[in-house]
């Protein structure tokens, strides 16, 4: 399969959003990456519910949208309502993980977890049949711009073996740091979907820095 792009519209310009979510639309990227932060689990807020809503009206590709927020349980079905395709909650606010991917598949959505830098893979060990999507955070979450976690190939390497391993198809997604730069040597590691915010977005011409990295 060829590897997905995600740009992620944190990064966006949020005074002419629906001009970028139509330059999503239009350009080699595959789906809409949205970050929701409570400001509780991450230090930041950022899109709710009505922003989202807004997105999904123009939004022509699936919605990944990944939960930095406490509690996710709560709000499994309003994501799907939004139109989520993609759900992913972070291992370190779920008390029982096994039971929130299992709800988020019976919605009929792909069920994703994410990991914090300082999390390791082996983790997932036991889970790894309800996932479908594992979201390597290289930056540490809440913010976009940072720079990216060199440690993070070898935990997309080390999630590569377990997953084939035990014969689980599963997408493996970076989020956080990627660049035209490291997009290669993070699909040699075996990563399936690269999510790129600032990277795209800031670029002096995002439509060529889509199509750079969707081509690594």
């Amino acid at each position: 399969m060829a590897h997905l792009l995600a740009p992620s519209l944190l990064a966006a310009d949020f005074g002419n959003l629906q001009r970028d979510v139509e330059f999503v639309n239009s350009s080699d990227a595959d789906w809409f990456h949205i970050d929701v932060m409570d400001g509780v689990f991450v230090p930041n807020i950022s899109f709710g519910m009505p922003v989202i809503k807004a997105i999904a009206e123009h939004a022509k590709k699936p919605l990944d949208v990944h939960l930095m927020i406490v509690d996710p349980d709560r709000y499994l079905q309003a994501f799907k309502d939004l139109g989520a395709d993609v759900l992913t909650v972070h291992i370190e606010a779920c008390t029982h993980l096994h039971r929130t991917l299992n709800a988020i598949r019976d919605l009929d959505m792909k069920a994703g977890v994410a990991l914090n830098p300082h999390t390791p893979v082996q983790i997932l060990k036991d889970v790894l049949q309800e996932i479908d999507l594992v979201c390597l955070m290289s930056v540490n979450p809440g913010f976009g711009g940072q720079k990216f976690i060199e440690k993070t190939y070898d935990k997309v390497r080390e999630l590569r073996s377990m997953a084939d391993e035990a014969g689980v198809e599963l997408l493996i997604e970076i989020d956080g740091g990627v660049t035209t730069e490291n997009a290669s040597a993070l699909l040699e590691a075996g990563a399936d979907v690269l999510v790129a915010g600032s990277s795209v977005f800031r670029a002096a011409d995002p439509a060529a820095a889509a199509t750079a990295i969707k081509n690594a």
